[in-house]
Parts: C-alpha cells; sequence; structure tokens
C-alpha cells in the first residue's frame, strides 16, 4: 500500500543507540515527533532534544525548513540549539584555553546554522567573541576560530555591520597589519574587514586610512591562494568604497608598484587553477579601472578650449604634414582655413570643423584620446590608414574619424565602460592585465581591423553601418575566447575574416534551424544518392537537349556555330555546323557521332589542348573557365572534341553531363548548389509532421531481447 504523499521513510542516529526508521508524517507538529523518538528511546524531556540533518552541516530541523526533509533522508537527535547555545558560551568563559579552543571548535560548525545563530546572538554570543579577539591573548587557533565563528554569525544578517566599535576594527586591521601569528589569521581578518568596508562607509574609512595599500600587495605575493583572495577581496572593496578621484590615486599608485604584472604572471598563469572568488574580484578590479575612462567618455569636445583644438591640429598635422604644412606656409588665413578644412575631411570627419563630430556623448573626448594614441604610438600605421583612403574613390574611402568615433562607441559597450559592477560576474579578460594601456592599445588593434574589413567588403559610405557590426561581431567573438595577450587577440582578430564570419553565421543559422543535429545529419546522408541521381538525371536530360556552342578560328574569332547533344539512349554524342538564326537540327541532320563507349576522360580549363595551344594573353584567360574537352579513341590515336561553353551555367550542366557519362563524381560548384538546395527542401518536407518537437541527439537505445519468445506464433502448427 503506497503511503499517503505527506508522510517520508527516514532513519535517526543518536550516539550509542540502534538507529529508527520512521515513517515521517510531515503533518505533525515537530515536538509530537520529537516526543514519539525520544520515547522510542526512553529519554524524558523530549524538549530538550532537536533533529539535525546528518550530512552536511548538520543543519537543525525547524517548522521552516521541513519540506527540504525527503524520502531516505538521515536525521540525528541531539542537543536542542538554546541548551547548546548555553553550554557553548559558557565554555568561552572558560579560564582554561584548552576550554576555550575545545568550545569554539564546536561552535564554528553550528555558527553557519541560522536557528543556533540566533539563540547564540541572543546570549551576547558576538560580545564574548569580540572579547577574545580584542584581547588578543592567543595569536593562534583559538583567534583563528573566534574570527571564523564571528564571521559566520554575521553573515547571516541579524547584526549589522555598523555596530561593530571602532576599538574591535582596529584591533582587526592590526592583525592584518602584524607578522607573526598563525597563518589562519590573516585571511579571516582580511575577509572580516572587506565586510566591514562593503556594509559600513565610515569604518569603510576608518579601514582605507588603518590598511595601508603596501601591506596588501605584500599580502598579494605570499603563494597562498586563501590569502591572496581575501586581500584582493579587500583591495577591490576600498577601491569601490572610495571616491572616483581618490580610487585614481589608488589606481595610479598599484599600477606604479606593477601590481598589473604580478596578477599577470603570478595569478592569471599560476600554476593552480583559479578560484570564481579571484576571477570575480580580478572582474571588479577591470571594471573600476575602465571606469576611470568614463568622465572623458561623458564630455563633449568644448569647440572654445585651446588645448582640444591644439589637439586636433595635431591629429591633422601627423596625418598631412608634408602636404598641409610646407605646402601651406606662405598662404593667407582664408586659404590657410580652407586646406585645414579638406584635410580634416580627409581625416574621415562628417563636418569640415571636426568639433561637431566629437559633441556626440559618448564617446566624446574619449574618442579624441584614441585617435591621438593611435598617431602616436603607431605614426606609420595612422599615415598609411590616412594616406591609402585619401587615395581611394570618395565613396570607396574609409573614414578614419567617423570608423574611430564608432570604434570607441563599440569598445565601451562590449567593455561595459561606465556600467556598475555585478555582484556576481566573472568574466575579466587576461589581456587587460597583460598589457599597459589596454584600452587605447584594443583600439589601435581594432581601427586597423575596420580598414581590413571594409576592403575585404569592397564597402562605400552607405556600408558603414554593416561594416561596424562586422567588426562588433569580430571583436565580441574574439574576446570571447578570452586570449591572454594583446598580440594574441591581434592575431586571432585578424583570422576572422569577413568571409568566416559569414561561414559561422551559416553555421549557428543551421545550428538554430536543428539541421545540423545528428539525427538530421543522418537523415541527409541517406538522402543524398537518390537526389544525386535526380541531379544526374537532370544533366543527362540537358545534354540530350542539345546546346549552340561557338568555334573558335585561329585568329580567335567567333564567327561559327555548331551544335551538339546527347542521343536518346545516351550512347552517342552528335554533333555538326549549324547557321546563326536556324531553329536547332534534329538528331538526323546532324553528321558527326561520337560514342559514349569511346570516351576516355574529361578535360577543363588549362589542360584543354584548344586553349593551352594558344597564349597566355587576356584574351584566352577568359575562356579558360568555359573551356572543355573530351578525349576519345580515334583508331590508333586520341583525338579531342574541344567545347566553349556560352555560359558558366552551360559550363557545370555539361561537364557534369560528361562526368556522369564516364562514371566520373559531379563534383561542379552547381552541383553542389543543386544537392543543398533539394537536402533542405526534402529534409524539411520529412520532418513537417516533427515541428515543435524537440529532436533527441542520440537515437533510443535498443532494448535487450526477452528471456524467451513464447509469445511468438508457430505457423507450421495446422488448426483443427
Amino acid at each position: 500500500m503506497t503511503p499517503p504523499r505527506n508522510v517520508v521513510k527516514i532513519a535517526i542516529q543518536m550516539r550509542d543507540a540502534i538507529p529508527q526508521l520512521i515513517q515521517l508524517d510531515q503533518a505533525k507538529p515537530l515536538a509530537a515527533v520529537l516526543k514519539e523518538v525520544c520515547d522510542a528511546w526512553s529519554l524524558t524531556h523530549s524538549e530538550r532534544y532537536a533533529l539535525q540533518f546528518a550530512d552536511g552541516h548538520r543543519r537543525y530541523i525547524t517548522e521552516n525548513n521541513r519540506a527540504e526533509i525527503k524520502n531516505g533522508s538521515i536525521l540525528c537527535l541531539s542537543t536542542a540549539p538554546d541548551l547548546e547555545a548555553e553550554q557553548l558560551l559558557g565554555g568561552l568563559q572558560s579560564d582554561s584555553r584548552e576550554g576555550r579552543r575545545e568550545a569554539l571548535r564546536h561552535l564554528v560548525p553550528l555558527a553557519s546554522d541560522m536557528t543556533f545563530a540566533r539563540e547564540v546572538i541572543s546570549r551576547n554570543g558576538l560580545q564574548r567573541l569580540g572579547t577574545i579577539i580584542e584581547d588578543g591573548d592567543d595569536l593562534g587557533e583559538v583567534l583563528a576560530l573566534s574570527l571564523r565563528a564571528f564571521l559566520e554569525l554575521m553573515e547571516h544578517g541579524v547584526v549589522s555591520w555598523e555596530t561593530l566599535s571602532i576599538p574591535f576594527v582596529r584591533k582587526v586591521v592590526c592583525y592584518v597589519n602584524m607578522n607573526l601569528m598563525d597563518a589562519s589569521v590573516p585571511p579571516l581578518a582580511l575577509g572580516l574587514l572587506e565586510s566591514v568596508t562593503l556594509s559600513s562607509p565610515a569604518l569603510g574609512q576608518l579601514v582605507k586610512s588603518e590598511v595601508p595599500l603596501d601591506r596588501l600587495l605584500v599580502h598579494l605575493q605570499v603563494m597562498n591562494q586563501q590569502l591572496q583572495t581575501k586581500a584582493m577581496a579587500l583591495l577591490t572593496a576600498l577601491l569601490q568604497g572610495a571616491s572616483p578621484v581618490e580610487r585614481k590615486h589608488m589606481l595610479d599608485y598599484l599600477w606604479q608598484r606593477n601590481l598589473r604584472q604580478f596578477i599577470y604572471k603570478n595569478i592569471i598563469h599560476s600554476a593552480a587553477p583559479m578560484g570564481d572568488e579571484m576571477a570575480h574580484h580580478l572582474y571588479v578590479l577591470q571594471a573600476l579601472t575602465l571606469g576611470l575612462l568614463e568622465p572623458r567618455m561623458r564630455t563633449p569636445l568644448d569647440p572654445y578650449s585651446q588645448e582640444q583644438r591644439e589637439q586636433l591640429q595635431v591629429l591633422r598635422q601627423a596625418a598631412f604634414e608634408v602636404e598641409g604644412e610646407s605646402s601651406g606656409t606662405g598662404l593667407s588665413a582664408d586659404r590657410r582655413r580652407s586646406l585645414c578644412a579638406r584635410e580634416f575631411r580627409k581625416l574621415g570627419f562628417s563636418n569640415s570643423n571636426p568639433a561637431q563630430d566629437l559633441e556626440r556623448v559618448p564617446p566624446g573626448l574619449l574618442a579624441l584620446d584614441n585617435m591621438l594614441y593611435f598617431s602616436r604610438n603607431a605614426p606609420s600605421a595612422y599615415s598609411r590608414f590616412v594616406l591609402e583612403n585619401s587615395s581611394r574613390e570618395d565613396k570607396h574611402e574609409c573614414p578614419f574619424a567617423r570608423g574611430s568615433i564608432q570604434l570607441t562607441v563599440l569598445l565601451c559597450e562590449l567593455l561595459h565602460v561606465g556600467e556598475p559592477c555585478s555582484e556576481t560576474a566573472q568574466d575579466f579578460s587576461p589581456m587587460f592585465f597583460g598589457q599597459d594601456q589596454s584600452f587605447h592599445e584594443l583600439f589601435c588593434v581594432g581601427i586597423q581591423l575596420l580598414n581590413k574589413t571594409w576592403k575585404e567588403m569592397r564597402a562605400t559610405q552607405e556600408d558603414f553601418d554593416k561594416v561596424m557590426q562586422v567588426v562588433r561581431e569580430q571583436l565580441a567573438r574574439t574576446l570571447a575566447l578570452k586570449p591572454t595577450s594583446l598580440e594574441l587577440f591581434r592575431t586571432k582578430v585578424n583570422a576572422l575574416t569577413y568571409g568566416e564570419v559569414l561561414r559561422l553565421r551559416q553555421t549557428e543559422r543551421l545550428h538554430q534551424e536543428g539541421t545540423l543535429a545528428p539525427p538530421i545529419l543522418e537523415l541527409r546522408e541517406k538522402l543524398k544518392p537518390e537526389l544525386m541521381g535526380l541531379i544526374r538525371q537532370q544533366r543527362l536530360l540537358r545534354l540530350c537537349e542539345g546546346t549552340l556552342f561557338r568555334k573558335i578560328s585561329s585568329r580567335r574569332r567567333q564567327d561559327k556555330l555548331w551544335f551538339c547533344c546527347l542521343s536518346p539512349n545516351h550512347k552517342l554524342l552528335q554533333y555538326g555546323d549549324t547557321e546563326e538564326g536556324a531553329s536547332p537540327p534534329t538528331l538526323e541532320s546532324l553528321p558527326e557521332q561520337l560514342p559514349v563507349a569511346d570516351m576516355r576522360a574529361l578535360l577543363t580549363g588549362k589542360d584543354c589542348p584548344h586553349v593551352r595551344e594558344k597564349g597566355s594573353g587576356k584574351q584566352n584567360k577568359d575562356l579558360y573557365e568555359l573551356a572543355f574537352s573530351i578525349s576519345y579513341d580515334r583508331g590508333e590515336e586520341e583525338a579531342y572534341l574541344n567545347f566553349i561553353a556560352p555560359s558558366k551555367r552551360e559550363f557545370y550542366l555539361w561537364t557534369d553531363g560528361l562526368s556522369a557519362l564516364l562514371g566520373s563524381p559531379m563534383s561542379s560548384e552547381q552541383t553542389r548548389l543543386d544537392l543543398e538546395q533539394l537536402l533542405t527542401m526534402e529534409t524539411k518536407l520529412r520532418l513537417l509532421e516533427l515541428e515543435n518537437v524537440p529532436i533527441p541527439e542520440q537515437p533510443p537505445p535498443v532494448p535487450p531481447p526477452p528471456t524467451n519468445f513464447n509469445f511468438c506464433y508457430d505457423c507450421s502448427i495446422a488448426e483443427p
């Protein structure tokens, strides 16, 4: 008989007792359940006991979490949380150091349980732990256990971190700044200060003033992952709590002390795998550093700023120094202004006054910073970019300034510049810590990629947005690979050409449609022979219809026509001369015949004798792609029937048909396209009844054969 749904079968253990197997009625109060369990073991005062999960964190069972008890759960009978808390807190006041240590060892694993934590906190347990921490009589295991228990109790949120006293926080700061102590103490002290800094601005300022950055750098350099993680956690907490100006000063100081290089070499490239917590803190550090660019990104160019006008002139002169400066020395002011306006246009600004382009926010002045960085740190690449596009037709030139502005916006979006930090994200880029000025260096790679992609797409000004979409995809795909260095990023993003992007898009589209699922691929493979037979039949029918070909004389004149077709029984090629404008000749009127059985090989392109014998002029090259020949036996000699197809499509149809007659595979581009189209249509028709039905990746397993076949009907037995 099936038990009711609210009844679960469980086991209950107790030290030095035989376990009980009971059916727990979830509708019955826990007090009544405890009474029955205690009675079975002849225990009095059931209110002094409680149930705990036997595995995991040994959490106490309450009316709130009893729904987590499932069939097969193992519970244990233990002391009630209020009595346990009273007993352990009494042990903390023991005069014996060993007594305090033993009480703390029992307290720490129970402190993560909310029910027990409330009992400890209500009995001033935090104050007692705080006294042990502030006294600092024992810098070893007792202090480490006290800090761990204090942290566990505070994590429940029953008491606010802002209630901590300044002397207590200063004492914990001392543990961070001290050298001689148990190795487990500094990570716990750092973790406590991190929580204080994130939860209380006032106490966070105290921590910031008391903990030197150099001390955190010392902790980071210790080859201890736990200590490094906690030191990085406190560092990012201090940075998050600082004002923008303070944050910039702190980060500048940290970079001067080679923090970036240390992270790159000793944390990112450490032999030990990186933990999730460290990955999150590196993400926060990256986000805060990139956030320093936000003021420039939000500030438009000021047309009345002398400094910014000079920066624009520097940008122009770096590209047109010879042309603009030497040739304009004796010009009037109007002529000079006109020349400058034209050169700014050549630089790719949409307006003759570049200030109007840079008024857009974002990217504001950050785009100008990027352009100046590129011109100063890669002057040859900058000059080549500008001069190369200046020599193109107006509609085909890639606008440097317009592209730089849009690329800066794109990079800010991809790297989330100015966005608040996520509390859980771990998406940092190792390349960021492997390169100084990583944002500007990334721009230098991106702007050259833009020019390269522009040429690959043969783009015009109207295609600007389309090109930027491709560049966004190239950068996003490469960043997702998390390259470890800028050079590796440059190599990977340059390998991701426009053609490769199109191929990836096509593959992803097919995956989304399900056409690349293993069962679908298997179906397509089974359909291929039938569809290839259909294509072969179509090609032979086309040969039977025949085609008009032009003869090429020795003087390259195409003034004669001849007609060739395949006989209906596919045994003869029949051909002969015909007049232009005449109707296709009948088979009987064609004087020449070539038996298919005598055909030996099909030649195409430069292998054809009628193309090979001619020169290598431009006119001959135009005929290579349309030329094909059939070699056949004429007595003891080898002869050729030479063709020049009237179009590429006719070339594909005839070479496919002749290959089919010779028993060779049809390998033309047209066959590939026709086969793909037929496969797609046939697959969709076969799957019409399975629309919106998920198709499994693997076929269901074949069940094992039955133990006997007595159910089979024996047809040899005659019925009476």
